[in-house]
């Protein structure tokens, strides 16, 4: 049973995921998952641009700690969706923590309603935002993801705007995404492909750069000592022995 559903509407794909158990979390399974529907929907001629949403009050809640996807397998999936010769739009009605926050920063477009909340709460539980960084550098403005990555602290919705990890916000998603989708329906194919090219060019570079190390320094920090404790604390609702 796969984690992404998939519907059509005027040549626009929207692959939803669809993993409630549990918040949507970045699971080896969802991850896989996904990366079959980007592949199979940017193959498809009948598809001019790709919407990624989510089911239930969260759009990610990050790596799925019981599950976790292999660090490599979550790079290929965020240069996958900057790769992908269509546009690929996130919309996000819920809460995004983590790593779910590097595939808003690998979609080419992100919109969300006012009352999103994001955080990167990975130094909360020992580790770092390693990977997603490789999307989310060259997008945000570095004063705020500085505050953002080192307190772990929630933000809201006109703040990620203001971020740059947002494109826009809204009270309705659907309202604000309406002319930016019909945007998208009026352009050309292969226009759209030689101009998303044009952007993504910082961020693939950051991926030929980084990838590697990063890669490294997430599977060396998931495996650490704080990071066990870290973990533990959250899945037992306690604080980490570190807090003080």
């Amino acid at each position: 049973m796969t984690l992404i559903a998939r519907t059509r509407a005027r040549a626009v794909e929207t692959l939803t995921l669809d993993s409630p158990h549990n918040r949507n979390a970045l699971s080896a399974a969802l991850v896989g998952d996904l990366a079959d529907a980007l592949t199979d929907a940017g193959k498809d001629p009948g598809v001019r641009a790709i919407v990624l949403t989510h089911t239930g009050n969260t759009f990610s809640a990050g790596a799925d700690l019981k599950d976790p996807p292999h660090p490599e397998a979550l790079v290929a999936l965020l240069r996958q969706i900057a790769e992908l010769p269509k546009p690929v739009v996130a919309r996000v009605t819920g809460h995004v923590r983590a790593g779910g926050l590097g595939l808003l920063a690998a979609c080419d477009i992100a919109a969300a309603s006012t009352d999103a909340t994001f955080a990167f709460t990975e130094v909360r539980i020992g580790v770092a935002p390693a990977v997603i960084s490789l999307p989310l550098l060259p997008r945000t403005d570095p004063r705020a993801l500085a505050r953002y990555y080192l307190t772990g602290e929630r933000f809201d919705a006109p703040e990620a705007v203001a971020t740059g990890l947002l494109t826009t916000c809204d009270s309705d998603v659907d309202t604000a995404l309406d002319p930016i989708l019909d945007g998208l329906r009026r352009s050309a194919p292969d226009a759209l492909a030689e101009t998303k090219r044009l952007l993504t060019a910082r961020v693939l570079e950051a991926f030929d750069r980084d990838a590697d190390a990063l890669t490294a320094l997430s599977a060396r920090l998931f495996s650490s000592p704080q990071a066990r404790e870290g973990m533990t604390a959250f899945l037992e609702r306690r604080d980490p022995a570190w807090v003080v």
